[in-house]
């Protein structure tokens, strides 16, 4: 299976480059924000307790959030692979997915860093911000989203480095020439 964890700061072009390496690849989508959400609307067991987090602020805890997905990923049966988008977002999400990975025979296979300079980053979420309306894409919000991802996430970088799976992807260019850097970067361990 190909299992890819996709990362990269709000407004590095994720989204984009998700959908295109799904397609290439035939894998299977799965965002926790869908699955929570799924889970909580079909009131399983497991969104239950998660509603209830939730309900009472709370985050929903990793665990919990890692049974959702094993759930989701048994019942994708001759999957070619999954790509994991929106987690892990931290070192203790991202060893309970290597166990319950490696519990079904299989890991991550490959993460990909998608790297984009922070004004460049600033400029597409304001752009994105004249064009959706979303009102956190101001400048003020979008620092400090921008804050809280590289304090999150560069330890996580540090664990997939650790873990021989680390990629840094080269995230400014067209569309088109990044996906080129992340075939390219997919084919060289597929």
């Amino acid at each position: 299976m190909l299992n890819v964890v996709i990362f990269g700061a709000p407004g590095s072009g994720k989204g984009t480059q998700s959908e295109l390496i799904i397609k290439e690849y035939g894998l299977d989508h799965i965002s926790t924000g869908d699955v929570l959400r799924s889970e909580m609307k079909n009131e399983t067991e497991l969104g239950k307790i998660a509603k209830d987090y939730i309900e009472k602020g709370q985050l929903v805890p990793d665990d919990l959030i890692v049974n959702m997905l094993a759930k989701v990923l048994d019942s994708k049966e001759n999957s070619k692979g999954v790509i994991f988008d929106g987690f892990p977002r931290t070192i203790p999400q991202a060893e309970a997915l290597k166990k319950m990975l490696n519990e079904r025979g299989t890991d991550v296979s490959i993460m990909l860093n998608l790297q984009v300079d922070e004004d460049e980053l600033i400029k597409r979420l304001l752009e994105r911000g004249k064009i959706s309306g979303r009102s956190d894409d101001n400048l003020e919000t979008i620092k400090s989203r921008l804050e809280v991802y590289h304090k999150q996430t560069a330890p996580l970088a540090d664990f997939y480095v650790k873990e021989g799976k680390h990629t840094a992807i080269h995230g400014m260019g067209t569309i088109e020439e990044i996906f080129g850097r992340i075939k390219e970067a997919i084919n060289s361990i597929h």
